[in-house]
């Protein structure tokens, strides 16, 4: 049975399709791909303005920030918390040039406590013209999650973000992703190849290196926590090639799947010169929540972590993708040839969903506890023929979704990869 309830569930005017924009589930609140859209015209008019008086106001990304943080507010109040109990925030754009304006935005309407975040380049969102995607997660207040900072020494957010590097909610522990940046929020030399150097180091290796040693790894110390209680990861990759380097060094401090991760290519990040953003959620170790890594009968090679660590009262999958031992399954492959039938989409999700549902087996834990769907596709027309092929396993209700298109997948033949949060009570 369904433990979970959607709150402010909107349909895409035209369409069958129904978001659940936000979920709650016990003492958890899901946000879940905000867009300043009004579901009816694409992006809202306030936000897209006159075209003919094209600088009056306030600048465009500007009031795209303040209409999604305004709708982040109104959903986190409908669903009985605020931002002051929020404790992670996940932004895609499609161009750096929105960031700026939207974290004045954002620093106007959170105030003094932003959550660990996490702000990457994309390549499209699935509103046209929208610049802004963000999923957030946050607390009820009371029953021992209120969120509490943590200050790390040498780990620090940039100045212009302002957001906390490391909070602590009960037993969890919430990273915002890190970058190979120093503590003036510049590059640091000891997490690079030196100039002029052909060799000496491999460029990725080092700033994993760098970012595992000195930003995870001390974040985690000063909340009580370490790399065995390390519960779910989210990795993004300016270059694609680099996922097997990346991997190598992963797995000598964190073990090899022993923890959910998401390997994602991006297409940009905030730090020029950065070639990868990590962030992480753990538990604490002296904590009453304990970790279990999630082992079932699914391909190995479905997942670069654990298949599913469960934590508590959520189950947490690495990013799932549609392969056996042997790379994408004939089915995509062969519906590759038939691309606007969407054959190798449903094909795809199908597939996930049917190792989701055994790793939730395996969990004791149930698929229709499903709060959070994020999806990265290398081609966004996947999208509706997956929300389908999601509705036939999940139901006809509204659906946790968000979904960015991404410049490529660490599988070539595949075209989407899907994280999922369960509720797991």
């Amino acid at each position: 049975m369904k433990q979970i309830e959607a709150i402010g569930p909107v349909r895409i005017a035209g369409s069958d399709v129904q978001h659940a924009p936000c979920v709650k589930a016990g003492n958890w609140v899901f946000l879940n791909g905000i867009e300043a859209s009004d579901h009816v015209h694409g992006l809202a008019p306030e936000v897209a303005g006159v075209a003919g008086l094209p600088y009056h106001g306030l600048p465009r990304h500007r009031r795209e920030g303040d209409y999604i943080c305004a709708r982040l507010k109104d959903l986190l109040a409908r669903a009985g918390t605020d931002f002051a109990h929020s404790v992670r925030l996940d932004q895609y754009y499609p161009t750096w040039k929105a960031v700026d304006p939207y974290h004045l935005a954002r620093k106007s309407a959170f105030g003094d406590y932003i959550p660990p975040s996490t702000s990457v380049i994309m390549d499209e969102l699935l509103v046209k013209g929208a610049d802004i995607t963000t999923s957030l997660l946050a607390v009820l207040p009371g029953g021992g999650r209120d969120p509490q900072r943590v200050s790390p020494p040498k780990v620090t957010a940039p100045v212009w973000s302002g957001f906390v590097p490391a909070v602590k909610s009960g037993d969890f522990v919430f990273i915002a992703g890190q970058m190979a940046r120093g503590a003036e929020n510049v590059p640091d030399p000891r997490a690079h190849v030196p100039p002029h150097s052909r060799w000496g180091g491999y460029e990725i290796r080092r700033q994993t290196e760098y970012i595992i040693t000195e930003k995870l790894l001390p974040a985690l110390a000063a909340s009580g926590s370490s790399a065995a209680s390390a519960v779910k990861a989210q990795a993004y990759l300016r270059h694609v090639d680099d996922t097997a380097h990346f991997l190598d060094v992963w797995n000598a401090h964190f073990g090899a799947r022993r923890c959910a991760l998401t390997v994602m290519p991006t297409s940009d990040f905030g730090l020029v010169g950065g070639d990868l953003e990590i962030n992480l959620l753990a538990l604490a170790d002296a904590g009453a929540t304990r970790k279990q890594v999630v082992e079932c009968d699914i391909p190995a090679a479905m997942t670069f972590g654990a298949p599913a660590v469960r934590a508590g009262d959520l189950l947490l999958t690495s990013g799932l993708t549609a392969v056996d031992d042997a790379g994408a399954l004939a089915g995509v492959r062969t519906g590759a040839q038939m691309p606007h039938f969407g054959c190798a989409a449903r094909e795809q999700i199908r597939w996930i969903l049917d190792a989701a549902e055994r790793i939730c087996r395996a969990a004791g834990a149930s698929l229709d506890n499903v709060a959070r769907i994020q999806q990265f596709h290398t081609d966004l027309a996947g999208f509706y023929p997956m929300y389908h092929a999601l509705r036939e396993r999940l139901g006809a209700g509204p659906l946790p979704y968000s979904a960015v298109r991404v410049p490529a997948l660490p599988v070539p033949e595949v075209s989407v990869v899907t994280d999922l949060w369960i509720y797991a009570p």
